[in-house]
């Protein structure tokens, strides 16, 4: 019998990434109760990497995910591979001492590496472009603290380059900024496909995926944890990872209230031809604006126009609800004249009181990972690796800080304090 909650919520919510991934891998709900080493909630870039590395460390891993993998931010996003945090190095040493820091720092600049070499060793078909990534700025005062963010991760070896306003101009093919910087480190991927593949990957080395399977309970028996499901079959595991970034529910009481489920709206263009087109990001550059509020922009594979940033708290409507994104794009290369727009959608990032990831260890064999402020592809990618380390018995060399949940004052009132940031930050970018 055909369990039509799941029927209807399986369905990939409709953008770019949906109309030209590679096929979804079968993952099939989860028909029989069974025994796994670890069980992991959520079939996004956290999950999927945990459970890719798990079972290449050879634990018997089941992953869960209510709708199907990659249905959240993970086939939602804008594509970039940055390997940053919102904190710049030498401030994450003020937070967190050398010693702390140091791996930290380290861990966060190869998560890129870790993104190419997995799509590179598992063949994964996401039209991976690995160009750099430019973060621009409209003042020279912005581009000052720029070039001392380059600085910094210069002196820790990362290939950067400063860029004043020819040399921007050269990169995204507009003159609107006065200057930046180049990551080299940094690419895109079509990010649905990168999902679809981590699952493959993980499937071959033996890691159970099912879809349409939401972990409806957890309950400690002893030393194991039994989950019911959604489709009425259990898994019992020594271990359990949450993994729900922005679509955290109710399942553990309180995780939700330790982030705000901001959301991140995209517009893609039909394609640009045409020599002025061949201007713009030419090397297949990905781009960010250095605003508080910042855009975020690239092309595809077939050469659409890509541009990203904040919209209001509830899910978008309609077009009206991408007109700023729409108009952002236009004023930045008034030279492509009118544009038509292909794709308009939207999903949710975490975002954490203090920008960091959080990693959570609430009840003995239960792990959280959440809240990468929207830099999820390399990140998570790298959370997975380390908490599979973690897991397997390596904890002395986790580069995440570990700490208690706390919730956000007044979390109900979430909605208001996105509305609330976003107008602060578009003042103050407005000082600037």
């Amino acid at each position: 019998m055909t369990d039509n909650r799941f029927a209807s919520r399986q369905q990939l919510p409709p953008s770019l990434w949906a109309a030209t991934a590679p096929a979804a891998p079968p993952t099939p709900r989860l028909a029989e109760s069974h025994k796994t080493d670890v069980l992991i909630v959520g079939g996004g870039f956290t999950g999927l990497s945990t459970a890719l590395h798990l079972a290449e460390a050879g634990a018997q891993v089941c992953v869960l995910e209510s709708h199907e993998p990659g249905w959240g931010a993970s086939g939602r996003n804008g594509g970039q591979v940055n390997p940053t945090l919102k904190h710049d190095p030498d401030d994450l040493v003020r937070l967190y001492g050398v010693e702390r820091a140091e791996p930290l720092i380290d861990a966060v600049s190869r998560s890129a590496d870790l993104v190419f070499e997995l799509i590179a060793r598992h063949g994964i078909d996401c039209q991976p472009v690995r160009s750099g990534w430019v973060q621009a700025a409209y003042s020279k005062r912005e581009v000052a603290g720029l070039h001392a963010r380059a600085a910094q991760w210069s002196r820790r070896g990362v290939a950067t380059e400063l860029l004043d306003r020819a040399g921007v101009a050269a990169r995204l093919g507009t003159e609107a900024f006065a200057g930046g910087w180049l990551d080299g480190r940094a690419g895109g991927i079509q990010p649905l496909a990168y999902t679809r593949g981590l699952v493959r990957a993980a499937q071959s080395l033996g890691a159970a995926v099912h879809g349409e399977t939401q972990v409806t309970g957890l309950e400690r028996r002893g030393a194991l944890w039994h989950a019911s499901t959604s489709t009425g079959a259990t898994v019992t595991a020594d271990q359990v990872v949450l993994a729900t970034n922005g679509y955290t529910g109710a399942l553990w009481p309180g995780l939700a209230r330790t982030i705000l489920a901001a959301n991140s709206f995209i517009v893609a263009t039909q394609p640009i031809e045409g020599a002025a087109a061949d201007k713009i990001l030419p090397r297949g550059e990905t781009a960010s604006t250095s605003q508080r509020l910042l855009l975020y922009f690239r092309k595809d594979a077939q050469g659409r126009l890509l541009m990203g940033g904040r919209g209001h708290f509830a899910d978008p409507r309609g077009p009206q609800d991408f007109a700023h994104l729409e108009r952002s794009l236009e004023l930045l290369f008034p030279q492509l004249g009118p544009l038509r727009y292909e794709y308009r959608w939207a999903g949710r990032i975490a975002v954490t009181r203090d920008f960091m990831p959080h990693v959570h260890t609430p009840a003995p064999g239960v792990t959280m990972a959440l809240g990468y402020s929207g830099r999820g592809i390399a990140l998570a990618t790298s959370m997975g690796r380390h908490l599979a380390a973690r897991l397997t018995g390596d904890s002395s060399s986790f580069p995440y800080p570990v700490t208690p949940m706390q919730a956000i004052p007044l979390h109900g009132l979430q909605r208001f304090y996105v509305a609330a940031g976003v107008a602060w930050y578009s003042l103050l970018d407005r000082l600037s």
